[in-house]
This record gives structure tokens, sequence and C-alpha cells, in this order.
């Protein structure tokens, strides 16, 4: 495991929030495997590990349908998904697509700024396989909703529609910052997880099913203990307006 002082920690996460930072390895060196064999799951600071890492946070901190490696977290949504759960889903006639986003650390930074579109949105790769993007034209056509497991998907579905709905196949980056005003081009419904505030993904479920409904549906979680964010309590939200 690598050892770094307190104080070259602290100089990364201050250059971290201001942009990207690039690290260099010598030629040949298998970075992957040495994460592997070394790392530990990096779980968000606010899931306390005294002790220090679980070895089965990578069990538990993963989705069973997680397949490319990149994401520096787990889309917590997937979370509350098993495979029982997705076999039930199946035989109730869901088709299931899978889109991969790469979520980023960007995606946990808190929102600073005065102005809420002086926020910068980090990018993030993802990619909609022409298959996948078939099925969900033909789900639509056949009048289908489009439900997204989770706020990555949603925001790399939104990315590959066009002003009429219709979407496309997707590879590449996308630095797509929903706030309330937005139009929704392509889901109709979302799970996801109660959210921390000040954070962009309460602006996005704000911006998907009303900010009133949504101030109201903490209310309620507040009140009555649930938890938030990962490993916390999930939701199952309709797009404003719609049906």
């Amino acid at each position: 495991m690598l050892e770094v002082s307190d104080d070259f920690r602290a100089e990364i996460e201050t250059r971290a929030e201001g942009g990207e930072i690039r690290l260099r390895f010598p030629p040949g060196t298998d970075v992957l495997a040495a994460l592997e064999r070394h790392g530990e799951t990096p779980l968000p600071p606010y899931i306390a590990r005294p002790a220090g890492a679980d070895p089965r946070d990578r069990e538990d901190y993963q989705t069973v349908y997680a397949r490319a490696p990149g994401a520096v977290a787990a889309p917590t949504a997937g979370l509350h998904l098993t495979e029982d759960l997705l076999a039930r889903i199946r035989d109730r006639g869901v088709e299931i697509v899978a889109v991969t986003l790469h979520v980023g650390a960007g995606t946990f930074l808190p929102v600073k700024a005065e102005r809420v579109a002086e926020h910068r949105m980090h990018a993030e790769w993802g990619e909609i396989s022409p298959e996948a993007a078939d099925a969900i034209r033909r789900r639509r056509a056949a009048g289908g909703r489009v439900v997204a497991a989770g706020t990555t998907s949603l925001r790399l579905l939104e990315s590959a529609a066009d002003g009429d709905g219709r979407i496309a196949p997707f590879r590449g980056d996308t630095a797509l910052f929903i706030v309330p005003g937005y139009r929704f081009r392509i889901v109709d419904a979302l799970l996801t997880n109660f959210h921390l505030p000040r954070s962009t993904l309460f602006m996005l479920v704000a911006a998907f099913s009303g900010l009133e409904r949504m101030k109201a549906a903490y209310a309620h979680a507040a009140a009555r203990g649930y938890r938030f964010y990962s490993y916390g309590d999930a939701t199952f939200l309709h797009r404003a307006g719609a049906g």
C-alpha cells in the first residue's frame, strides 16, 4: 500500500477541487493490477470504517450487474437490485437494458458556487450500444415507459436523446448538469436514493419530480429517520407532468 503524507494528501484534494490531476507511471506498469492487489474499496467519507476497510465492501458496494471497470463509485440506486429482484421484474414483462456510465469523483463534490449556473459538472464517460438504443426505441414506439435505475443512467440517457425524445447510440463523455427548468427528453420514471442536500443529485431529482414534491418527500424521510445516500433508502419518482 502506498503511504502518503497528510500534507501531500491535502494538496491532492485541493487540486482535485480545482480540476483534474494526472499521475505518470513508469512504462509497463500494470496500474489496474496493482490497484486490485493493494487497493481498498473507496467508500464515501460519510460511511464510517473506524477499523479500516472491510473486505466485504468489494461485493457489498457493487451492483450485481456491474461489468466494465472504470467508475470511482457504485451507482447507489443499483445497490437495491438483486438477481432475484431483477428476475421478478423481467417476469412482469419489463425489458431490462444495460447502459454504462463510469461514475466520476465530481458526482460527490458539493455545490459551492453562489450561482448554480457557475458550478462546473465534471465529465463522465458513458456508452449506449446500438442494441440498447434499438431496444429503447422499440419500447417507446410500443407505448412503453423508460425507467432509469439511478441518476447516472438518467444523465446518460438524456445525453443521448434528441429534442424529440429519440435516442441514439452514444459513446463518450457527458457533463450534463440537470437543474430545475431542464426539459426531460426520454426518461419517464426514476429509481434513486435519497440524496444529500446542496448536491447536484438533489437538484436533478427536484428538476425531475418538482421541487415542492421533493421537499415534502425529504421532510417525510427526515422526520421518520430514513437513511440517505449510499446504503440508504430508495424512491421511485415519476416525472413531473408525465401521465
